[in-house]
């Protein structure tokens, strides 16, 4: 049952009138996306409470617009060292200009919910700063603030939802509804905000079809900005791979007997290419398919191989899983970037595979200054976006299990709900031109995520299985987390193994926008600095990235892969993918010229070595010593044939490699004099890798030195003198 059929929950005349200045605006700022996913709930509570909501980025409101609504919630979570996340940076600023009235907001009332991780040293300050400056400018707090911790054993529901069940109560209480209006209870479905329709007139007989292979060549300009050849940084110089979208395609038309199959490829490719060609894949006809024995399969299929088909065996055949069409994706203020490299460097035999990527990054028309090229520049600190993508199967089973196969290959545009939202489409979502849905699935929705309780409670409504709907909404129940947690964290189910689970929930495909979230980009920190930037072509910049691949087996033995990782160790060298840069307030140039106390466990030495490769170009570097850590010196000691040629001191803690296990923190005890030594000396101290316990355990092993060599009495004395005298940096994910 949606809204608008239900009269018990919709304001009559005299209702409406008292419910026009019922309005609630909901600001959040957020980098992995947690932070939008909170604030999208708090909005569903508040429309069910009959409040006229706004969800939007904090940067996407000026300060005035707080004065326009009755209630505002800030939904914020912290980032680096203390930092507002960038989609909150513009509007956190415009907080802070001094000619600001210190009364010019009292008219606002508002709370705020602050989404951090304790193992860092400023835990949730980007909300409290936020907090205390609303009030500073005369703000009031109608509701007390909320704070969560990544840390704690529910995660970060463990606080939100019993944080949001009271604010729903208070709501009720001190904003009272209208006689005879009560709020929408979870059985009624919301309307979605956004969703997705057919383009029109995609069958008319006087307009031509589009090739989707066209599609992606007019997509890929782009790649213009790549010189015909690019040198190499070994001084090689090759052609950009650019024929990689072509082979596939132009296989199905080969034939053993094809005296230069090639020239037949490029030629067949150029016909239908021509504007003057009318031939175009029948795929993509609304009428045709249905009209011809076979179908699709049969009329895109211009050439059945009768011999042996290992002759023609591609990448994406039966015995390996087809990879993701490599269209570049219209990513706002994405670079081009060419892979260079997609090395493993844990051996075979190693339980974990981790790369090592090489990407080379071509210069840009600056838009600054007409006529000038622009190179991609970074420092120590920065991370690269990389946006992944769904592999076909996948999504091949989700469009057979939702039954939309007549509708998977035409093209779509994003609808929004009402003409007052400030996009058409969900926020991050990036659609090539004319997308098809399958391309819209591919390329923009997440479908092997694990799923969150409004997924649960959104599909409920798209099934007719008395059964399968009250189980679903069990899930979606608050009270039941455990249950939810069962079902989804702890065996790491996805969304797309949950509707194969409930097969009778078939979701109209208008509504995927409302139902799947969006495919967010991945921050990767970036391992190369100094004369690493620099490739053997000027208008080239280097771009390294070391990665663990997500993969394992789950408690119920099936295997896991991360999305991202999964997506990039698929990746061949030439694939040109859209980087984009995310900069951080990080490892100041000046830090250069002070020792430097570093401790990185696994990858985390990717950002460490970035600043090492920078150091190495100041010639009043200070000293350095290193603190690794890994499981096997002969497995996974990263970049270990640098580290003499840099000048840096290494301790190494391998766990594996002896019968007790052996830590970075354990090091830094057992060689506290030389730490004591460069803690006097006013080293930076770099603390990089996994978060959670690492973080804590380097900070206490850092305490516990100090105390030993008498440099405090105690751990807590120890603490305030190192945080007073020595910058510490942490970059932990």
């Amino acid at each position: 049952m949606s809204v608008e059929d239900s009269n018990d929950h919709t304001a009559g005349q005299d209702g409406i009138a008292q419910l026009e200045d019922r309005r609630m605006l909901i600001l959040y700022g957020s980098e992995t996306g947690n932070s939008q996913d909170l604030a999208g709930d708090l909005g569903r509570l508040a429309e069910r409470l009959h409040f006229r909501t706004l969800v939007c980025e904090m940067n996407d409101v000026k300060l005035s617009t707080l004065l326009q609504y009755q209630l505002s919630i800030f939904v914020v979570s912290t980032t680096g060292q203390g930092e507002v996340p960038q989609n909150a940076l513009k509007f956190w600023k415009s907080l802070l200009r001094k000619r600001l009235q210190p009364d010019c907001l009292q008219q606002v009332r508002f709370t705020t919910f602050g989404l951090g991780d304790s193992s860092y040293t400023k835990y949730n300050w980007a909300a409290r700063k936020l907090h205390k400056r609303l009030e500073q400018l005369g703000a009031t707090e109608f509701y007390p603030r909320g704070e969560a911790d990544e840390r704690h054993e529910d995660g970060i529901d463990g606080t939100f939802l019993p944080w949001s069940l009271s604010l729903r109560s208070h709501l009720l209480r001190e904003y009272t509804l209208p006689r005879g209006l009560s709020p929408i209870p979870p059985e009624v479905q919301l309307p979605p905000k956004f969703t997705i329709e057919l383009v029109p007139n995609m069958d008319s007989s006087d307009e031509p079809m589009p090739d989707r292979d066209a599609q992606h060549v007019e997509g890929s300009n782009s790649l213009d900005l790549f010189p015909a050849t690019v040198t190499l940084s070994n001084g090689d110089r090759q052609e950009p791979h650019q024929e990689q979208t072509f082979d596939r395609t132009a296989a199905l038309f080969s034939h053993v007997d094809t005296p230069e199959p090639k020239l037949l490829e490029h030629a067949l490719r150029a016909e239908r290419l021509s504007v003057n060609s009318n031939t175009y894949s029948a795929r993509l006809s609304e009428q045709t398919a249905k009209q011809i024995p076979g179908g699709i399969d049969t009329l895109d299929r211009p050439n059945v191989l009768k011999d042996h088909p290992e002759k023609y065996a591609l990448d994406d055949s039966t015995t390996k899983e087809a990879l993701p069409p490599p269209d570049l994706l219209p990513i706002p203020r994405g670079w081009p970037a060419i892979l260079r490299e997609n090395r493993r460097v844990t051996p075979l035999t190693h339980w974990q595979d981790v790369r090592h990527l090489v990407f080379e990054v071509g210069a840009q028309p600056n838009m600054a200054r007409r006529g000038e090229l622009g190179l991609l520049s970074y420092v120590p600190g920065d991370a690269v976006v990389i946006h992944p993508k769904n592999f076909p199967a996948d999504v091949q089973a989700l469009i057979d299990l939702m039954g939309w196969q007549d509708v998977a290959d035409l093209p779509f545009e994003h609808r929004a709900r009402r003409d007052g939202m400030i996009s058409s489409t969900p926020r991050n979502c990036y659609p090539l031109p004319r997308s098809t849905l399958r391309q819209l699935l591919l390329h923009n929705y997440d479908i092997t995520a694990i799923p969150k309780r409004v997924f649960f409670q959104d599909i409920a409504f798209y099934t007719d299985d008395p059964m399968h709907q009250e189980r679903l909404r069990d899930f979606a129940n608050p009270g039941l987390s455990d249950e939810f947690y069962d079902y989804t964290s702890r065996p790491r189910r996805s969304i797309l193994e949950v509707l194969q689970d409930f097969p009778s929930v078939k979701i109209p495909y208008q509504h995927v926008p409302s139902i799947f979230p969006v495919m967010r980009g991945r921050e990767y920190s970036i391992a190369s600095g100094g004369s690493l930037l620099k490739s053997g072509d000027s208008h080239v910049t280097r771009v390294e990235v070391l990665v663990a691949i997500v993969k394992y087996k789950t408690v119920l033995r099936k295997t896991r892969q991360g999305l991202c990782s999964r997506y990039l160790a698929s990746l061949q060298p030439g694939t040109v993918v859209n980087l984009a840069l995310r900069e951080y307030d990080g490892l100041q140039a000046s830090f250069c010229r002070r020792p430097l106390l570093a401790i990185a466990p696994g990858t985390g030495i990717a950002p460490i070595r970035a600043h090492l490769w920078d150091r190495r170009e100041e010639p009043r570097a200070g000293e350095a010593i290193l603190f690794f850590g890994g499981r096997n010196q002969n497995a996974d000691f990263y970049f270990k044939n640098e580290w003499e040629k840099l000048g840096v001191k290494v301790f190494t803690a391998f766990s594996r490699d002896q019968e007790e296990k052996i830590y970075v923190q354990d090091r830094i005890r057992q060689n506290a004099s030389q730490v004591c030594d460069f803690i006097q000396r006013g080293a930076v101290i770099c603390i990089c890798g996994s978060s959670g316990k690492m973080p804590v355990a380097v900070k206490t092993a850092l305490y516990d030195a100090m105390v030993m060599e008498k440099m405090a009495p105690d751990r807590e004395a120890a603490k305030l003198l190192l945080h007073s005298t020595n910058p510490i940096w942490e970059e932990v994910w």
